[in-house]
């Protein structure tokens, strides 16, 4: 009877808590939903303000673009445009309907290629996936090997891996690409110069993203790396008789990674909005090379498709990061 009445109330009280946990589960993902619209809306709303309201008229342009021909257009030859496309129509319903088109998935038809704006992007993913994500592989290797070979090695080591990673970060995308390419391309030959997408032609444009990338990761990493060096419980694995290199691996390297993690879902976006550069420099198929002729011909459709994808590849690589998060530091799964 005792033990009865003890159970009953423990019981009693579980409830309560695992319906808060689960009221707290289901509010977080409500406004990860919700952060995750309101970006989306904002991206497209940006995109198509610049584009509407730049100066010149789009349908002049398009239809100049078509015919190849630069010259001015009588409004007989400009009505037929447009009405196809909506430009006659006031700014504020030409907004509504590309909202209203967004939210259905229809992400439009291109002005230029005259084909479905989700083809044209799916047609161009892969090179481009491919590219940022080996560079976001490189990228941590080369951060995680600086890292392990200088932090905590004395002064001297540790203010040359230091001052490599603030170097390597500094580096803009475009001048760190014609350098690669023109000495080991051009002088070396070691690699093509420009064109494709095979794992040669990837090489010098991977290198390109992922160097300036380490040292952003390498630095968030080093910070980290060295306070856990200081810890109690990493003192204690070396009195057990654990190698220097066991402490760093086992011990050190699972808490420092922190930061870095966090910073990924950052640099994913990172590396598609640099692959614009990079695939304009090495001349490589992907979608830098259809924003930038996109942009150039105002295709509208074309441009707030990619800026919208890049946009959702932002929010799915922070939820990403925040699974990655809580995989890493059990002490967040009770939160």
């Amino acid at each position: 009877m005792t033990t009865a009445t003890a159970v009953a109330p423990t019981a009693a009280h579980l409830d309560p808590r695992r319906r808060e946990k689960t009221a707290a589960v289901a509010r977080r993902c409500l406004t990860r939903v919700a952060t995750a619209v309101l970006v989306l809306l904002g991206a497209a709303t940006v995109v198509f303000g610049v584009q509407a309201l730049m100066p010149g008229d789009r349908a002049t342009l398009l239809l100049n673009t078509s015919t190849g021909q630069a010259v001015e257009r009588t409004e007989a030859e400009l009505a037929p445009i447009n009405a196809r496309y909506g430009f006659d129509e006031p700014l504020v319903v030409q907004y509504l309907s590309f909202v209203g088109g967004l939210v259905r998935g229809d992400l439009g038809t291109s002005y230029q290629l005259h084909s479905p704006v989700t083809e044209v992007i799916v047609e161009q993913l892969v090179p481009t996936v491919q590219l940022a994500g080996g560079a976001l592989v490189v990228a941590w290797l080369i951060s995680l090997v600086t890292v392990l070979l200088t932090a905590g090695r004395g002064r001297t080591v540790t203010a040359l891996g230091s001052g490599l990673e603030a170097l390597s970060a500094s580096l803009p995308h475009y001048w760190l690409g014609v350098i690669l390419l023109v000495v080991f391309a051009v002088h070396l030959r070691w690699f093509p110069v420009m064109g494709g997408s095979d794992l040669a032609t990837s090489v010098l444009p991977v290198l390109t993203l992922a160097i300036p990338l380490a040292g952003f990761l390498g630095q968030a990493t080093r910070d980290e790396f060295e306070r856990v060096l200081q810890q109690p419980f990493v003192t204690s694995a070396r009195a057990r008789g654990m190698s220097e290199t066991g402490v760093r691996l086992r011990h050190v390297l699972r808490h420092a990674v922190i930061p870095p993690i966090t910073l990924s879902g950052w640099a994913l976006g990172a590396l598609l909005s640099g692959a614009v550069i990079v695939e304009s420099v090495f001349s490589r198929p992907g979608l830098g090379q259809v924003l930038v002729s996109a942009v150039n011909a105002r295709d509208l459709p074309v441009v707030a498709g990619v800026v919208v994808f890049v946009a959702l590849v932002y929010v799915v690589a922070n939820v990403l990061v925040d699974l990655a998060y809580t995989a890493v530091d059990p002490r967040r799964r009770a939160a």
